[in-house]
């Protein structure tokens, strides 16, 4: 997208906003169209918030499609970075477009990360043949020959999906992360079957795209990347119990524009605490597939920082960014 286009299209998002007048309570903008996962957050935890009595009146969602987050992220660093009433659905995939510069020049630095309370564990899997029976099989089996195997996964080279078994390796010591094989293909399903069928060896992606390829005993999942096993599949062990201290998951979580006050940032932390403590949000994240995941405040910001300089250190390995 030129920055042209960008600056027309943020300009065009803002006259719009500013069309319906100020918000009169809390505002989450979901940087997406209705539905999906950007979305979702903003409209369960919004509502969850009000069920619970954190906040006074409903919380008002304003959807903002384009660049990937990146519009809804200049609007908010550029136009209310000082606004304590407005919180942004965010995920993963936002700090991995941040670690890779995708948002027309804006930096992790620009908005403040209050909290992620729920995941999308991610996962390493292979065909229910595969003679790959742990993560360290399939972690020796590249070492020795990093041409021998293959990975599947729903996002674009360079991708989240890309990252996790890089990750993975660079764990047991393995540098020249280029010489492994990637293969993108469009979405969860149509890695796994890559996968099955035989094309790629292991398949990287997220535990909602896999439930049913499980299920149907299609597959086996070598490990979940998340610090505790996921509560409906206990019998699935993490990487960090097989010896590769590796979490890797889809988080839904939010930020705040960063000129607010420290006393109004841990407000947001109370109130998206007490949405992750309350039997609602457990209700809901077990109807949608997510995990526990709740780091929330300050221990956040440094999750998040953390993994932003992680994704941008092997983006420039792989040459995605310079």
């Amino acid at each position: 997208m030129t920055n042209r286009l960008f600056k027309a299209l943020l300009t065009s998002a803002a006259l719009t906003l500013g069309a319906a007048g100020a918000a009169s309570a809390a505002e989450c903008i979901a940087p997406a169209n209705p539905g999906g996962g950007w979305d979702f957050t903003c409209r369960q935890i919004g509502k969850i918030m009000f069920d619970i009595g954190v906040v006074d009146k409903p919380v008002q969602v304003t959807n903002m499609a384009g660049a990937g987050g990146g519009l809804a992220y200049t609007y908010v660093v550029t136009d209310r970075n000082d606004d304590p009433d407005l919180i942004v659905a965010a995920s993963t995939a936002t700090t991995t477009r941040l670690a890779q510069n995708a948002y027309a020049g804006m930096t992790a630095d620009q908005v403040r990360f209050v909290g992620a309370i729920g995941a999308d564990p991610g996962v390493i899997v292979v065909g229910k043949d595969s003679p790959f029976q742990s993560l360290k099989d399939l972690v020796d089996a590249t070492l020795a020959d990093p041409g021998s195997v293959a990975f599947a996964g729903g996002s674009a080279a360079g991708g989240f999906d890309h990252m996790k078994p890089l990750m993975v390796l660079k764990t047991a010591g393995f540098t020249d992360i280029r010489s492994i094989k990637y293969i993108g293909v469009d979405g969860g399903a149509d890695a796994i079957t890559q996968t099955v069928g035989g094309f790629t060896q292991a398949m990287s992606g997220d535990m909602s795209e896999v439930v049913g390829f499980l299920k149907a005993g299609e597959i086996r999942v070598l490990a979940v990347l998340t610090d505790e096993r996921v509560p409906g599949f206990e019998d699935i062990p993490t990487a960090i119990e097989q010896g590769y201290d590796v979490t890797a998951v889809n988080w839904r979580g939010m930020y705040v524009p960063k000129g607010i006050s420290d006393e109004q940032f841990n407000v947001w932390a109370e109130k998206l605490q007490a949405v992750a403590d309350s039997a609602e949000w457990q209700e809901a994240m077990a109807a949608n597939g997510l995990a526990p995941f709740t780091k929330v405040g300050v221990d956040f910001q440094s999750y998040v920082d953390t993994r932003v300089e992680e994704i941008n250190a092997l983006s420039k390995e792989l040459g995605v960014i310079q």
